[in-house]
C-alpha cells in the first residue's frame, strides 16, 4: 500500500470513525483481494494502530501475492531462487508441516492446478483431463527446495497460499494489536480474528454463513477472547459450466475441484493459521474423514454443513453455538 493510500484511509477514519460511540473506533481498507475491517476496543487514539496493521498486511501481500510480480511468491513461481522473509520462511514451513498431518489435503504447491482451472485469473474452464494429469505431476511439497538459506522450486511446481495466507495475516495482526494495548475484532473476508476481552465482558458473537443465503447467517458462535474463526465453501467461489458447478476449492489428490458432500466448513482455533488451513483440508475431506481427524485432535473446534443442510457441531462449541435449526453434536 502506498503511503498516499494510506494516509487517505486514515483521514478517512478521522473524519468518519465511530462519531458517538466512544468505546469502540473502526475502520475499513482493501486488502488481499478482499475488503477487511477492524475493530478496536480500549483506545482512544486508534489511527497509529490502524496504520500499524494496515502497513503489516501490506508487507504480507507484497511477500506472498501470486499476482503482484515483484512478490518472493511469484518471483519463485517464475522460477528463481529466493531468500525468504521471515514470514514466507515460517509459512512455508507451518504449511508442509500442515501438509503432512491432513496426508495432503492441504497443498502449498497447489497453484498449477489453480490458474489450469482459472480461479487466479477469473478466466474460467475445465481443462482437458491430460492437463489434470500433467499438473498432478508437479503437486507436492516435495518439490520446494531448501539450500544455503535460499528456497527453489523444481520440476516447475508452484506456490500458492491462498487457503492460509488471511490466517497468517489475521495472526500476525492480532500479536500487534495486543502489543498496542487493546483488543478488537479483525475480519478478512471469511476469517475472522477476535482478540483479547471486548471492555464490557460480553462475548464475541460470530455468524457462520448460510451456504444457500450468503448473504444471511445460519447459526453464530459466542466466544470470549482470542479465536480465529475461518469459514471455507464451495458457494464462495465458483463457475458453472453445461449446468455443472465448480468450485475453487481443488483437491490436491485429483486435481478437481472438491466434491465431499459438503458445503461448508467453519473452523475455531487459537491459530489464524491453522484454521485457516484446516477449513480447506476438511472441506476437500469430507464429513466422516473431517470427523474421525477432529478426534484426533485437541487444537481445534468445527461446525460442518453438508449439502443436505445438515449440521454438525463439535462437542467443544456445543455451548457457545446458537441456532434456530436442528443440529448434531459430534462427540469425541
Amino acid at each position: 500500500m502506498t503511503k498516499r493510500l494510506l494516509a487517505l484511509v486514515l483521514a478517512f477514519l478521522l473524519l468518519t470513525g465511530c462519531a458517538g460511540r466512544p468505546d469502540w473506533q473502526e475502520t475499513e481498507f482493501f486488502a488481499m483481494d478482499t475488503v477487511m475491517k477492524l475493530r478496536l476496543y480500549g483506545t482512544e487514539e486508534p489511527t497509529e494502530v490502524f496504520g500499524t496493521v494496515i502497513r503489516g498486511i501490506s508487507a504480507l501481500e507484497n511477500v506472498l501475492s501470486v499476482t503482484k510480480e515483484e512478490s518472493s511468491v511469484a518471483r519463485l513461481n517464475r522460477g528463481e531462487a529466493v531468500t525468504p522473509s521471515e514470514d514466507l520462511r515460517i509459512l512455508l514451513e507451518k504449511s508442509i508441516a500442515l501438509s503432512e498431518r491432513t496426508d495432503g489435503c492441504l497443498d502449498p504447491t497447489i497453484y498449477p492446478l489453480v490458474k489450469l482451472w482459472g480461479f487466479t485469473t477469473g478466466e474460467y474452464r475445465v481443462p482437458e483431463e491430460t492437463e489434470v494429469q500433467n499438473a498432478l505431476k508437479i503437486i507436492g511439497s516435495q518439490y520446494i527446495s531448501f539450500e544455503n538459506d535460499m528456497i527453489s522450486l523444481k520440476n516447475g511446481t508452484q506456490l500458492d497460499f491462498g487457503a492460509v495466507a488471511k490466517g497468517y495475516a489475521a495472526e500476525v495482526c492480532a500479536k500487534m494489536i495486543r502489543e498496542a494495548g487493546c483488543s478488537g475484532i479483525l475480519t478478512l473476508g471469511g476469517n475472522i480474528q477476535t482478540v483479547g476481552e471486548k471492555p464490557d465482558g460480553s462475548d464475541w458473537r460470530v455468524g457462520i454463513t448460510d451456504p444457500e443465503q450468503p448473504d444471511e447467517s445460519i447459526a453464530a458462535l459466542s466466544l470470549q477472547g482470542s479465536h480465529a474463526v475461518v469459514t471455507s465453501g464451495g458457494y464462495q467461489r465458483y463457475f458453472e459450466e453445461n449446468g455443472v458447478r465448480y468450485s475453487h476449492i481443488i483437491d490436491p489428490a485429483t486435481g478437481y475441484p472438491a466434491q465431499t458432500g459438503l458445503s461448508s466448513v467453519t473452523i475455531v482455533a487459537d491459530s489464524g493459521f491453522l484454521a485457516d488451513g484446516l477449513s480447506t483440508a476438511l472441506y476437500v475431506m469430507g464429513l466422516e474423514a473431517a470427523t474421525e481427524f477432529w478426534r484426533d485432535s485437541d487444537d481445534f473446534e468445527m461446525v460442518l454443513i453438508t449439502q443436505e443442510g445438515e449440521i454438525h457441531v463439535s462437542e467443544g462449541l456445543s455451548s457457545r453455538f446458537s441456532c434456530e435449526k436442528e443440529y448434531q453434536v459430534i462427540e469425541k
